[in-house]
């Protein structure tokens, strides 16, 4: 089902030497420093409910694609916030899947799913309407087995490490079950405050709350605020965390005086925060985050660029990650200034940039990466992650910053069984570019040996100091 030379280009000198450098990174060991995957799955290591719960339910680029092709969130069993019916038979959902899969084809989510069919679950035939029951049973059949418990598929997908993404107030009761278990598996929480960043949104009291109800502390300043999320940080990091993440509209970042950030504190308690207050309280805290990582050494992972949930009234009836985060223009030089003219020549601090705007590689991202010794390029993000996305940012960056200054491949997923698929994809695009090198006598074959590895594993351990 799946050609062997996929991603590879026409070309047989090219292609000679990509599949050579491809045999030589496929079976190294997954790092995956940035993800979504729900810890409790590992924690618990109970059988996968079903395969629609397993495959479809948790995969926003499943979710979105069929959305826009006018397939309703409840007929796929999305729930609702107030309530309403939606389809519960996961039969029934998965049969809908089938019945539009070919809307996949040549996109990067058909590559994955693709992979998972027919390399995890050997399913024998195109995904369709005909044959959605017959791969839907084979694949129920397999999730029953001890084989295909969440441990055991960690393990068979030679992950080496797994970072989750939680936000400041998690408990992390998962990570520590898993810890406490026996398990070898490597399962690192990441520490994740936005909520406590947007301090115009009708949550964010109750946000700040929930870091304080955590810490066991009260929170009653923009000083006390800083104290307590040290002390979060301190408290991921005892549980193996390498690394926070913000994910921010614009990375626009400020040096604020105490006296400043005391009055946006006290704007957000009364909830008269404006959009410009909020933009000026991110661009504080921020700053607050890189201060905090010179001293504890945690990497800061910065994602801009995204309108979070444009689709209003889809996120007012399912809530927030439904598939409606729409990229925009955003702008890094002007914005990061106040941030790196303070860190970024710091040889303690790492920062991974992370974008959904193209154009910013080459005029922006990658002259950053090329000049501060902090910065790091992350891997290209959602609709971009795929072949000619991740080939137009190697080409657009790498010029510039050198291949040393990529953070290595994330996959950025909540979709447990798409972690192996993705790496795939990545490992295959960049054995085909090197390869493309290689045959235009930019590098010899031992540098492009040396980088296929950097590329698919070194890179990211050495980014996020694994």
């Amino acid at each position: 089902m799946m050609h062997p030379d996929r991603c590879f280009d026409a070309d047989p000198q090219v292609r000679r030497v990509a599949r050579e450098l491809y045999d030589l990174t496929r079976s190294l060991p997954i790092v995956s420093p940035h993800g979504h995957v729900d810890p409790r799955l590992l924690a618990t290591n109970e059988a996968f409910e079903n395969p629609t719960a397993l495959i479809v339910s948790p995969d926003h680029y499943v979710l979105r694609m069929l959305y826009a092709r006018g397939v309703s969130l409840e007929s796929l069993g999305v729930p609702r916030r107030d309530g309403a019916p939606v389809e519960h038979d996961p039969r029934a959902v998965w049969r809908l899947f089938a019945r539009y899969y070919a809307v996949f084809r040549g996109t990067p989510t058909g590559m994955w799913l693709d992979h998972e069919l027919h390399a995890l679950f050997e399913v024998d035939a195109i995904l369709d309407a005909a044959s959605a029951d017959r791969a839907y049973d084979a694949i129920a059949e397999k999730l029953a087995s001890p084989e295909f418990r969440p441990r055991a598929l960690f393990e068979r997908f030679g992950i080496e490490v797994l970072a989750t993404t939680d936000a400041a107030s998690d408990t992390l009761e998962h990570h520590v079950a898993i810890q406490r278990s026996g398990w070898k598996g490597r399962v690192i929480p990441s520490f994740r405050p936005d909520a406590v960043f947007r301090l115009a949104s009708r949550d964010w009291c109750d946000a700040v709350a929930a870091v304080a109800a955590a810490s066991g502390r009260s929170i009653d300043s923009a000083e006390q605020l800083i104290v307590v999320l040290a002390e979060r940080r301190a408290f991921f990091e005892g549980l193996g965390a390498r690394a926070t993440d913000h994910g921010v509209l614009e990375p626009f970042t400020e040096a604020v005086s105490p006296g400043d950030a005391e009055r946006l504190f006290q704007r957000g308690c009364s909830g008269e925060a404006t959009a410009a207050d909020q933009r000026r309280w991110e661009g504080h805290l921020l700053m607050a985050m890189a201060r905090l990582s010179i001293d504890d050494g945690l990497v800061m992972q910065l994602h801009a660029g995204a309108f979070r949930d444009h689709n209003e009234p889809v996120r007012a009836l399912f809530g927030p990650d439904r598939g409606g985060d729409i990229p925009i223009a955003t702008e890094f030089t002007r914005n990061l200034r106040s941030l790196l003219n303070a860190f970024g020549n710091d040889s303690r601090f790492t920062l991974i940039l992370f974008t959904l705007d193209e154009a910013t590689y080459s005029r922006e991202l990658a002259p950053l990466a090329g000049h501060y010794p902090a910065v790091r390029l992350g891997a290209p993000w959602w609709f971009h992650d795929s072949v000619e996305g991740m080939l137009r940012f190697l080409e657009r960056t790498t010029e510039t910053a050198g291949i040393d200054k990529l953070a290595g491949f994330t996959d950025d997923t909540r979709a447990f069984c798409s972690i192996p698929a993705r790496h795939d994809l990545a490992r295959r695009v960049q054995a085909n570019w090197l390869a493309r090198l290689v045959s235009r006598h930019i590098i010899d074959t031992s540098d492009a040996r040396q980088l296929a590895l950097a590329l698919a594993y070194e890179l990211a351990k050495k980014s996020y100091g694994l």
